[in-house]
């Protein structure tokens, strides 16, 4: 059975590398229908692929760069220098392979092939509320755009990546980064939606790591006239009273004066705030697979139900 995953993560197995490193590696892929991985390397002035297979050339040809582009539904894969100087891998399945008149060859291939089977194979097949692998591509300010299959993209809108606000995804993520995502519905014309905030925990959940009393490390993430709103989890947050000096984006240390489920509040006492070079914290999920029919953020009793429903 095909496993379709993200780009990047065939490309380093036995079954890839066998079927990559040898002209008759690539007739039996050619056979078979194998996807593969290989690095791109450079992008035409068509806006064709040239991928390096070590001892020759391969080329997606423009019109086989990725879902869309023939019909125009989607932007020309252009890609940007960044891109084609790590050499990211991306995936294909061989079309044909061209001999040449000095007995080189020139694999001839499809990364819309290997995206239409994936949408074919598995895409289509998702129910909302299930639970996927993805990557991040890149960032957006109203977004993360992650690989969901084959170089498939989707979108994590920013109100959903945590029930924390932050000011930017690169707050939560960064490029190339795996991730787990929930997936909210599946559109015929081949797009799937996607959150992530399901997957990190419940308040109860979060607010089990903690413990009134205790003096904890925290992300201090808006500042307004009546308090300090300061991250203690991506979906665990509370507030403290206003103190001078204080911005959005510093970290800061903090002491836990109360948890109140029925209210779902924590109170704090903002320590100290200081200037960090920021980075991305490591995601701790509560949930990595599986189905969920509803997700219940709130506690139990309180007047308040934050919840996400998938139907």
């Amino acid at each position: 059975m095909t496993t379709f995953s993200p780009e990047g993560r065939l490309i380093h197995t036995e079954q890839n590398k066998a079927l990559c490193r040898s002209p008759a590696g690539l007739w039996e892929a050619l056979r078979t229908g194998a996807i593969l991985e290989a690095r791109a390397f450079l992008c035409t002035q068509q806006h064709d692929l040239l991928v390096d297979f070590g001892f020759c050339q391969g080329i997606i040809p423009r019109q086989e760069g990725a879902l869309g582009v023939a019909d125009g539904s989607v932007r020309d894969i252009a890609l940007p220098a960044p891109w084609l100087q790590e050499r990211k891998p991306v995936c294909f399945v061989v079309q044909s392979i061209q001999q040449q008149p000095d007995g080189t060859i020139t694999p001839v291939l499809s990364r819309r092939a290997a995206q239409q089977r994936c949408w074919q194979q598995y895409l289509s097949s998702l129910l909302p509320g299930q639970v996927i692998s993805a990557r991040v591509t890149h960032l957006e300010p109203f977004g993360a755009f992650v690989d969901i299959g084959c170089g498939v993209p989707s979108l994590i809108p920013i109100d959903c990546i945590s029930v924390s606000r932050i000011s930017h995804p690169s707050d939560r993520f960064y490029p190339g980064q795996d991730i787990h995502v929930i997936v909210t519905g599946v559109d015929p014309a081949g797009r799937v939606s996607l959150s992530h905030k399901e997957l990190l925990g419940t308040w109860e959940e979060n607010a089990a790591l903690f413990s009134p009393g205790e003096t904890v490390s925290a992300t201090v993430r808006s500042v307004e006239s009546y308090g300090i709103f300061v991250e203690l989890t991506p979906n665990l947050a509370g507030l403290a009273e206003p103190k001078a000096g204080v911005r959005a984006g510093q970290q800061a240390s903090v002491y836990i004066k109360s948890l109140i489920p029925e209210k779902m509040k924590v109170k704090l006492i903002l320590i100290d705030a200081f200037d960090e070079a920021p980075r991305t914290k490591a995601l701790r999920y509560f949930i990595e697979s599986g189905r969920l029919d509803r997700w219940v953020y709130s506690p139990a009793g309180c007047s308040r139900r934050v919840e996400s429903v998938f139907s």
